[in-house]
């Protein structure tokens, strides 16, 4: 086990989180999900900040008593949404300036990355070993993402990323939220959508799936869904939009397989939490998949945290 600790932290669009990892192991992670009046399908950024504003410092000062500040060798935190350039939204504004404040207190170096690598970090969580590979393809599936990104590890500089898909409208998240807002679940509606889609009996709604070469488009297969509202089972409704996007993504993975060669397939964002999308993408793509820890796939800054490590221990090697 290693004896310095990294810290991360993350303010993502719907959860304020920190994290604490040696590593190899969690130390201490915790997320406050945002607030979202019942029927709204989202938060302004303003109150998206002012929310992590009031909800980061009691995060912070929990961790903070709780492991040997000592032992604090860097703070990790996501900066940006992605690692493209001009990349920005406010809300990370709140993670950042904070984590400037404390790297600065402790006297440790600050590490900026972003939320989508630390999503795919943490989804590397239990799956290391394709760190070890030139190359594989990760899938961003959120309410912000739908993208397809070929990923080159490097543990002493950020991760290459390039995009090599997207969605041309919706995102994965948003049909699911969309839909599940207009059935009157709560916001964010994926967990609930899937406890729904669990009731399904007859499985045989079939939304339009539109995928152009590796990139896709939903909201064709959400104005089906708002159409067929009332006149089919809510359930059967639910579980159609996990087969919709089970069917879109196997289409994408295959296409990005035929245009880049064999490839490992890592599934990461929030909507990958989804196990009954992990067992439909099984089902339909029989390529390698490998999956982060369900708990670990929403938003979090477990991978921040790691990064930040990962970027540690190469500096001291």
């Amino acid at each position: 086990m290693r004896d310095t600790l990294s810290l991360g932290i993350d303010t993502s669009c719907y959860t304020t989180s920190v994290a604490c990892t040696d590593g190899k192991s969690i130390v201490f992670r915790k997320g406050t999900m945002l607030s979202v009046a019942f029927g709204d399908r989202g938060l302004r950024q303003s109150e998206g900040l002012f929310q992590h504003v009031k909800q980061l410092s009691p995060l912070l000062m929990e961790l903070l008593s709780t492991v040997d500040k000592r032992r604090i060798a860097c703070v990790a935190v996501s900066a940006s949404p992605t690692a493209k350039e001009n990349s920005y939204m406010p809300v990370f504004l709140a993670g950042l300036h904070q984590a400037e404040t404390l790297a600065a207190a402790l006297g440790v170096p600050l590490i900026r990355t972003d939320h989508q690598s630390g999503h795919i970090r943490a989804a590397l969580y239990g799956n290391e070993s394709l760190l070890d590979r030139e190359r594989f393809f990760a899938v961003h599936i959120s309410g912000g993402t739908t993208d397809l990104l070929l990923v080159e590890p490097k543990k002493d500089a950020a991760y290459r990323i390039e995009t090599v898909g997207t969605s041309t409208d919706l995102h994965a998240g948003q049909f699911v939220d969309r839909v599940g807002v207009a059935l009157s679940l709560p916001f964010p509606a994926g967990k609930h959508l899937e406890a729904l889609a669990a009731e399904a009996v007859a499985k045989d709604v079939k939304l339009s799936s539109a995928v152009k070469g590796m990139n896709c488009s939903f909201s064709g297969a959400e104005s089906a869904a708002q159409r067929l509202l009332h006149t089919v089972p809510d359930a059967e409704l639910a579980y159609g939009v996990y087969d919709c996007l089970a069917r879109t993504l196997s289409k994408m993975f295959t296409n990005a397989v035929d245009a880049y060669g064999e490839l490992p397939f890592l599934v990461c964002g929030g909507v990958a939490s989804s196990t009954l999308l992990r067992t439909l993408l099984k089902k339909r793509f029989h390529g390698r998949l490998y999956f982060g820890r369900p708990e670990l796939s929403s938003d979090n800054a477990v991978g921040v945290a790691l990064l930040g490590a990962d970027r540690s221990e190469a500096w001291m090697n």
